[in-house]
């Protein structure tokens, strides 16, 4: 069945779990406490700047949708959402980034050297969280997802100024660095309600495909989006030297000449021919490329959803993939 419209709004969609969240940022209030002021301070900081919280949001809808109402679910959510916060201080770091979510990231605010220690406080608080599930096969699965993005890190970090990149080496990336942890937290919704092997399965590639979609856009807003409304400074992948998805795709559809520019731009992580790569991009068709990856990712989203009882959460998941191709922010 080919992707379409949603038939709700992001709002109405997450409004199932609000209550669900609640109980989640209950969790991650309780467990952020520390002896230390400024394990606190810097943790709140970054969490408290807001977000989408889609990764906790995808676990209990999940397990909304195959009918699992334990507490382990708050748990587990409060449990990614802190491995999600300690990748973004981590990766703050590494890419010098200055705003998130339309303020200054905690390496601005705190330094480095903080950022840095309070992103290995949270991995450690989670894996102390994981305990509590009493699951070898959760802490498996966390314990993996783990690793696999802590790699793909690595692998986005030894591609940077690299204008040979293609499209395949570049999902490897996303998939390892950002889609691993979406897959994770689908996968344990269905491990919660005990799904069976088939319904895990199709949960995880749920969960990859939408985190996957989620970043192929999240680049594509980089050369198409609102600063104002993105919460983050254009022009930050081209100024960290990444071959994203819209500059690939413009090499591929560009002349000689703009090929060049933008390969020399990519490789110096210049940002004085922005302007002229923007055009590039959209001149070229990148964008609407770049849109029809993310759509296809979404698409093979939907369709492993369908395998889910029909109910407003297995619905919710369905909206929540096309509604992906909306995002401005």
């Amino acid at each position: 069945m080919p992707l379409t419209a949603p038939s709700a709004s992001s709002g109405s969609v997450l409004s199932l779990i609000a209550a669900d969240m609640d109980q989640v940022d209950a969790v991650i209030a309780r467990r952020l406490q520390s002896a230390v002021p400024l394990v606190g301070e810097v943790s709140r900081y970054i969490i408290s700047a807001g977000g989408k919280r889609l990764r906790p949001a995808l676990l209990l809808m999940v397990c909304g949708s195959l009918g699992y109402k334990g507490d382990q679910r708050f748990n587990l959510a409060a449990v990614v959402e802190f491995i999600h916060t300690a990748t973004l201080l981590h990766d703050d770091v590494v890419d010098e980034s200055t705003l998130r979510r339309g303020r200054a990231t905690a390496n601005e605010s705190f330094g480095n050297p903080a950022s840095v220690l309070v992103g290995d406080f949270l991995y450690s608080r989670a894996f102390q969280m994981m305990l509590d599930a009493g699951d070898m096969r959760i802490m498996e699965i966390l314990a993996d997802a783990t690793n696999v993005i802590a790699e793909g890190e690595v692998l986005q970090l030894m591609n940077m100024h690299d204008a040979s990149l293609d499209e395949e080496a570049y999902l490897l990336v996303i998939r390892s660095k950002t889609a691993k942890l979406f897959e994770a937290s689908a996968r344990l919704g269905a491990v919660l309600a005990g799904a069976d092997s088939r319904v895990e399965q199709a949960c995880a590639t749920f969960g990859q495909a939408l985190g996957t979609a989620f970043q192929v856009i999240d680049d594509m807003l980089d050369y198409d989006g609102d600063a104002s409304e993105m919460g983050k400074n254009l022009g930050d992948d081209l100024r960290e030297g990444k071959a994203t998805l819209p500059l690939i795709a413009a090499m591929q559809r560009g002349s000689s000449e703009q090929r060049e520019l933008i390969r020399h731009a990519i490789e110096t992580g210049g940002l004085t021919d922005l302007d002229n790569i923007v055009a590039i991009v959209r001149a070229t068709g990148a964008l609407e490329a770049t849109r029809q990856a993310a759509a296809a990712e979404a698409q093979r989203a939907m369709d492993a959803a369908r395998c889910l009882p029909v109910n407003a959460y297995s619905a919710g998941l369905l909206d929540l993939a096309g509604q992906l191709l909306q995002r401005r922010n």
